[in-house]
């Protein structure tokens, strides 16, 4: 009996270790040589049953007086294809800044209130080998440089700048203006209107001082001579005798003027019509004689002004009433104006003073 009893202790201590080995710990490092302020991992993998729970160290600063932790990524978690085993998988960010070789002691992990080690790790820190026979591979720290000046940083500070004027004077402007309630006048230039006699006397003195009788032919002097009188007419009398034959002239001017100066006209007419139609050449006489009818008949049939009438006036004044539409379109001017300028100092106030602390 004595001997079964043994017999199964014996068995138990046997598979004690076989059932230990459902859990198992490792722990490594990326690199395990590193320069002086360079960065590697350490990983830890726990492989278990997935109906255990298993609580992984946390380091805060350092994992060992020289080696600091900078970051803990979170726990990766993979299953078996039967889901019945995990591998839990933690990593954590090391450097050092003290050349040593470091000894990192087994990473400790408790498995449903048992605690299982990985082994122990090493890791060495080296530093720069500065040799005393090349000085010039390593340089120390440059002076501080000045930044290139550049057009384009100061452009758009130059045209706010510029612009910052003319939009405060258009503020102030609108704001009287909408202020004031004054109406809108506007003037207008006249150009008095000449008398048609003055108009027509001037004509025929260019007639006379070209002699175009001589120079032009009978019938060019007595196409512009007739064509001074029939326009003179139109003003003066109001008929349109520009489109009217000369009978139909003498017809219309027995209406109104004596029958002296229509003869003397009727003269003129009958001779300019000769030459036109029938190739008839006046003497030079009979030209200076039509030619003196035709001022005599101005003379004697214009309108002289009336020295006790006003003068008439050379600039026109129109008063317009300024309306509700026009009273808000210059309020809506008056904000977008200063809204304008109030983005323009910010932008100024803010580029020159970016653009003052780089150059200083």
């Amino acid at each position: 009996m004595n001997r079964r009893i043994k017999l199964f202790i014996l068995l138990f201590i046997c598979a004690a270790p076989l059932f230990a080995q459902n859990v198992s710990v490792t722990a490594k490092v990326d690199s395990v040589q590193l320069m002086i302020g360079e960065q590697t991992d350490l990983v830890i993998q726990v492989k278990l049953d997935a109906n255990k729970k298993a609580l992984l160290p946390i380091y805060n600063d350092t994992i060992v007086d020289g080696i600091e932790v900078l970051d803990m990524a979170p726990i990766d978690t993979v299953y078996s294809d039967d889901k019945a085993k995990m591998t839990l998988t933690q990593r954590y960010k090391l450097t050092s800044f003290d050349a040593k070789l470091y000894l990192i002691p087994p990473v400790e992990v408790e498995v449903d209130g048992e605690v299982y080690k990985s082994d122990p790790l090493s890791l060495k820190v080296e530093t720069f080998d500065l040799e005393e026979a090349d000085p010039e591979q390593f340089f120390g720290p440059k002076d501080i440089m000045e930044p290139p000046f550049v057009w384009g940083d100061w452009v758009m500070l130059f045209v706010s700048l510029l612009l910052i004027a003319p939009a405060i004077y258009l503020m102030i402007y609108l704001i009287r203006r909408l202020a004031d309630n004054k109406p809108i006048i506007r003037r207008i230039k006249l150009t008095p209107q000449r008398p048609p006699h003055d108009e027509a006397l001037e004509l025929i003195q260019e007639i006379k001082s070209r002699k175009s009788w001589q120079t032009a032919g009978p019938k060019a002097y007595y196409t512009e001579l007739t064509d001074v009188l029939r326009t003179y007419m139109f003003k003066r009398f109001g008929f349109n005798a520009m489109e009217m034959t000369s009978s139909e002239i003498i017809t219309e001017l027995g209406k109104t003027e004596n029958q002296k100066d229509i003869d003397e006209l009727k003269d003129l007419f009958s001779t300019a019509d000769l030459v036109k139609f029938a190739k008839h050449n006046p003497m030079i006489n009979e030209n200076d004689a039509n030619l003196m009818n035709a001022i005599d008949f101005i003379n004697d049939t214009k309108v002289l002004p009336d020295p006790d009438a006003k003068p008439e006036p050379t600039e026109k004044v129109i008063v317009e009433k300024r309306s509700l539409r026009t009273k808000i379109l210059l309020g809506i001017g008056v904000a977008l104006t200063l809204a304008a300028s109030i983005a323009c100092i910010v932008y100024i106030v803010k580029e020159g003073t970016d653009l003052l602390r780089s150059l200083f």
